[in-house]
């Protein structure tokens, strides 16, 4: 588990991972960062509470690095990645254990079920459990076991991950992906079982949400630089609704000022179609069930789906254009003299 600046979430998530019904011994292993809000003071007085806690530092706050040292540091064949921010089931662990031997995978994932505690986390919930809102992919809601792409979190076998060489801690954000990437072009398999779900708590405000949504854009234009076809299509979805909102402004523009007129303009005028589309499917998702039980509600709907929208999107871009490079999620990162609430 990589933890950084957890406090209000640590502990519940601790309690559910130890509170896993197995028969044999297990272990969990802290990749602990330098946190500005109580949460190391939070970690180690689980593991004095706890002999099967173990703290390994993870002093670059990376999560690739800290969950390579944690793998390292760990003993056992299987390794259960799981986050500070989730909670699992009681029998998460073992239902994967099952599904890992009965379809002979290397990894194997499930739901993530994404719930909040406020108005707008919530309506980020829902956007992360709806196909609208991150893209459909499998672990965000899908309900047909088989062969995936990538695997929430994950339940993996050591010797394979120590086959294709662990993590690699030059991708910041999106390197579970990458990770299953390597898994599958070894010749072993990536699986999806949708009865396993672990509930995720989402970021709680909006400026956070823009500022993991960006960097994660980010690195998946640096993984598309990188790997270029083995990138899902859907990825291209964000980016291309960004281009085109784009040119239905320029569009606009040259209208209004008169340089684009007569048949021209009303050619040109199709681009603000896709636009208006997009508008009535976020409305229509806002206003129905979707959208939650209140006025309220759908109002931070409709504002979160294109929140995360355009700013993944644009990260994208930047990411594709000019790389990555040392962009890293901030939205965990607080000021060591401002700590986060």
């Amino acid at each position: 588990m990589p933890v950084l600046n957890e406090r209000g979430y640590l502990r519940r998530a601790v309690e559910t991972v130890l509170s896993q019904q197995l028969d044999g011994p297990s272990e969990l292993i802290l990749a602990l960062a330098p946190s500005t809000d109580g949460t190391d003071e939070v970690a180690h007085a689980l593991a004095d509470a706890d002999e099967r806690i173990v703290i390994v530092d993870n002093p670059a706050a990376d999560i690739p690095v800290g969950l390579n040292r944690a793998i390292r540091a760990g003993r056992f064949p299987t390794v259960v990645r799981v986050d500070a921010h989730s909670e699992l089931d009681p029998d998460y662990t073992r239902r994967a254990l099952a599904t890992l031997d009965r379809v002979r995978a290397a990894n194997v994932g499930g739901v993530m079920r994404a719930d909040g505690r406020t108005p707008f986390q919530r309506a980020v919930a829902r956007a992360y459990n709806s196909p609208i809102g991150l893209g459909g992919g499998a672990y965000h809601g899908g309900t047909q076991e088989g062969e995936a792409e990538s695997a929430y979190l994950g339940v993996m076998r050591r010797a394979v991950l120590e086959e294709v060489g662990l993590f690699d801690e030059t991708i910041r954000r999106g390197e579970d992906w990458e990770l299953n990437l390597r898994i599958r072009r070894a010749g072993y398999r990536v699986w999806f079982d949708p009865a396993l779900s672990v509930t995720y708590w989402p970021r709680e405000s909006w400026s956070r949400l823009v500022r993991q949504f960006s960097a994660t854009g980010r690195w998946r234009g640096e993984l598309v630089r990188r790997f270029g076809r083995g990138n899902s299509l859907r990825f291209f979805a964000p980016p291309a609704l960004i281009a085109t909102i784009a040119l239905a402004v320029t569009v606009g523009v040259l209208q209004a000022t008169g340089v684009l007129t007569g048949w021209w303009s009303a050619a040109a005028s199709v681009v603000y179609v896709p636009v208006a589309a997009y508008a009535i499917v976020i409305a229509a998702v806002a206003i129905g069930p979707g959208g939650g039980s209140g006025w309220r509600d759908k109002l931070w709907t409709a504002a979160v789906l294109p929140t995360m929208h355009l700013s993944w999107g644009w990260g994208f871009l930047v990411g594709l254009v000019r790389g990555a490079h040392d962009t890293v999620d901030t939205s965990r990162l607080g000021s060591r003299n401002t700590p986060l609430p």
